[in-house]
């Protein structure tokens, strides 16, 4: 593509083909659960090594190039969570961030790709508590969720009643979204019950607002554990179930992010009701989000393919997104520095 004129193709091709959400919609109804299955939780068996294989074939089989590519590249900007968790925070750093999502790719890229003109945006920013207000303040009218991470993030030890004082507080400041840690010691001693009155209780202190859960994937022990620690979540009333915090040394994987995709699709076929999916943490490649939007097209459909039920929680895979989709206008890669977070 050097040295070619992108703007007598691109624009006709991707106007046509763009899969990006439209604008800014209601999120759907949340997950009221449903009352504690041990019968359901024992039946669970997963089959680590064929999930494997599962994932491993998709690349080999599914593949999008030139518009197409560019077209579901822009449909995963609009399910980011741009997130900032860092010791460090401060207003001005979340503000920043905040302008990166409500403008996530340049406009000269989009003008050259043939986008319409209609807002393109993050579906979130995810903060501390702390932070909430400076992120409410910067996304004022803009219809981008504020997810606040309470309930003691990232480990989840605190007592229980501080840490539902933690989601009250953070709604009361303004987050849209909660996203809860959950304790992993319930999961490692396979203690269902308790995990169930936990996750219930954290249900019930976040009220309307949209509560996704997080596990902790890489710290749970083994696949099967995953796979009845998400069911259980979602029984008690989980909108999302999320992989990781992005702070374990194992964060999102394809082969748990498939068996937490198969446990929402039962989850739904039994119930009715449909909760989402955010895997978090090393995702940071456009290939790698490219082959997650495939596999939740295959697993769970197209319904899936929006913000409401699926997330990515992961900032630097923007800055990558930016770079392909420069690419496909000019024919060369640019350096990671023109595309800042913030």
């Amino acid at each position: 593509m050097a040295g070619s004129d992108p703007t007598i193709a691109f624009p006709r091709l991707v106007s046509e083909r763009i899969q990006a959400a439209p604008e800014t919609a209601p999120l759907p109804a949340g997950n009221v659960g449903i009352e504690f299955d041990a019968g359901w939780v024992s039946r669970v068996r997963v089959n680590l090594s064929a999930a494997e294989r599962r994932v491993e074939s998709l690349p080999k089989r599914r593949t999008v190039k030139k518009a197409w590519q560019a077209a579901w590249l822009l449909k995963a900007v609009t399910l980011m969570d741009l997130t900032t968790l860092s010791a460090d925070d401060t207003a001005g750093r979340v503000a920043r961030l905040c302008a990166k999502a409500r403008a996530p790719v340049r406009a000269d890229l989009l003008e050259a790709l043939g986008w319409d003109g209609r807002p393109l945006t993050a579906a979130a920013v995810c903060v501390y508590h702390e932070m909430v207000s400076a992120a409410r303040a910067a996304l004022a009218g803009t219809g981008i969720a504020i997810a606040a991470v309470s309930a003691g993030f990232p480990a989840g030890l605190s007592p229980l009643e501080l840490r539902l004082e933690e989601i009250r507080r953070s709604i009361q400041a303004g987050a849209t979204e909660i996203d809860v840690v959950i304790s992993r010691r319930h999961v490692l001693t396979s203690d269902w019950r308790a995990l169930y009155a936990e996750v219930r209780a954290f249900r019930e202190a976040c009220g309307p607002v949209h509560m996704k859960t997080i596990l902790g994937t890489g710290q749970l022990g083994s696949i099967g554990k995953v796979a009845k620690a998400a069911l259980v979540a979602m029984m008690a009333g989980s909108d999302f179930i999320k992989t990781s915090t992005g702070m374990e040394p194992v964060n999102a994987t394809l082969p748990v992010s498939l068996v937490m995709m198969r446990m929402i699709r039962d989850f739904a076929e039994r119930t009715g009701q449909r909760p989402g999916f955010k895997p978090a943490g090393g995702i940071s490649s456009a290939k790698t989000a490219l082959t997650y939007l495939m596999l939740v097209k295959e697993e769970l459909g197209d319904e899936w393919l929006a913000p409401g039920r699926f997330r990515f929680g992961a900032s630097r895979l923007l800055g990558d997104i930016e770079r392909q989709l420069e690419h496909q206008v000019t024919g060369r890669y640019s350096a990671a520095h023109r595309h800042p977070m913030s």
